[in-house]
C-alpha cells in the first residue's frame, strides 16, 4: 500500500482478480492476473501464482467441458446419419476449439514471456513448467494429428525441464 493509503498498481490488480474469483468471474479474474504478469516488476508470491493458476483452470475447464459436450454430441448425430445437425453441431465445436487455442496461447505466450525467466526463483520455474505441460496437453486433447503430436512432444519437454529443476 502507498503512503497515501492508496493501493499500488500490483496490489489493485491482486484485490481485482480475489473480488473476480469470488464472483466466479473467471475471464476477468485472469484479465487482472495477465495484466499484473506483463508489469514485469518482481516475481510473482506464491498466492498471486495461485490466483493466476486458478483463473486460467476455470476459464480453460469450462470450454474443454463444453468441447467434450459438443464432440459426444456430433458422434452420436452423426451415427444417426443426421448431416445438417452434425454440420452445424461442427462449425461450433470449431468456435470453442478456436476459444481454447487462443486461451492456451496466451497462458503459454504469458508464461514464455514474462514467468520463466532467469531470475525467477526454482520453485517457481517448476510451477510455471508443470502449468505449461498443462495447457500444452489441453491442445492436445482438440488437435488433429500433426498438430496433436508437436504440442504433446512440447508438453512433454516443459514436464522434463519441471524435473530437471
Amino acid at each position: 500500500m502507498a503512503n497515501d493509503g492508496t493501493l499500488t498498481e500490483r496490489e489493485r490488480l491482486v484485490y481485482s482478480a480475489k473480488l473476480a474469483e469470488q464472483a466466479e468471474r473467471y475471464d476477468e479474474m485472469v484479465d487482472a492476473m495477465k495484466t499484473l504478469c506483463k508489469l514485469d516488476a518482481v516475481e510473482l508470491s506464491i498466492e498471486e501464482r495461485n490466483l493466476l493458476s486458478v483463473g486460467y483452470k476455470n476459464v480453460i475447464g469450462a470450454r474443454r467441458a463444453s468441447w467434450r459436450i459438443l464432440s459426444s454430441i456430433e458422434d452420436k448425430e452423426r451415427m444417426k446419419s443426421n448431416e445438417a445437425n452434425s454440420g452445424q453441431i461442427k462449425v461450433y465445436r470449431a468456435k470453442v476449439e478456436k476459444e481454447l487455442n487462443d486461451i492456451c496461447e496466451e497462458i503459454l505466450m504469458i508464461l514464455d514471456n514474462h514467468l520463466i525467466v532467469n531470475q525467477a526463483s526454482d520453485e517457481s520455474k517448476v510451477f510455471y513448467y508443470k502449468m505449461k505441460g498443462d495447457y500444452y496437453r489441453y491442445l492436445a486433447e482438440f488437435l488433429q494429428q500433426d498438430n496433436r503430436s508437436k504440442v504433446a512432444g512440447q508438453g512433454n519437454e516443459g514436464g522434463e525441464e519441471g524435473n530437471k529443476i
